[in-house]
């Protein structure tokens, strides 16, 4: 891995006449950053939607052996925000999260997390993405919601 100075990561240019950057070329620009030491992995992109996925393994649980809270808030905020990323406004330079809400269902102690992330409403100054996490026998283990702040340059 080599060190950056913390600058921003450009979302990948789509390429090989696709219209988005690929799976692998997103879960890339997480390397050295918290996605990335998760273990977080994109699986499909696509205009409005995106899924990803990561492995639970025993540093991502709590000191009661269940999976920590914040693991599934990483992996549901990741997933929105790639898929935000993706579906920036033609000039905006970027996005922030405003807000966001997690439901928790259910827990996991090993397995695969999965993250379905879908754009709700898409204006011009905001976007909201849902995302549903769920284990590897597909139960529904949080619901989440967050509204991004699309940034425009500054005029």
């Amino acid at each position: 891995m080599t060190p950056d100075n913390g600058a921003a990561r450009p979302t990948p240019a789509p390429r090989d006449g696709h219209t988005l950057p690929t799976a692998d070329d997103l879960t890339a620009i997480t390397e050295g950053r918290l996605p990335g030491l998760l273990g977080f992995r994109v699986t499909t992109v696509a205009a409005t939607e995106l899924t990803a996925e990561l492995d639970i393994r025993p540093d991502l649980l709590a000191p009661n052996g269940y999976l920590h809270a914040a693991t599934v808030v990483a992996l549901a905020d990741t997933a929105c925000g790639f898929g935000c990323r993706v579906a920036l406004p033609h000039g905006a330079t970027g996005f922030t999260t405003l807000e966001l809400k997690t439901s928790y269902l259910a827990t996991a102690r090993e397995g695969t997390l999965h993250a379905h992330a879908q754009l709700r409403h898409n204006g011009r100054q905001t976007q909201i993405w849902d995302a549903t996490i769920t284990d590897s026998t597909s139960r529904t283990l949080a619901l989440f919601r967050c509204t991004q702040l699309i940034l425009w340059p500054r005029t």
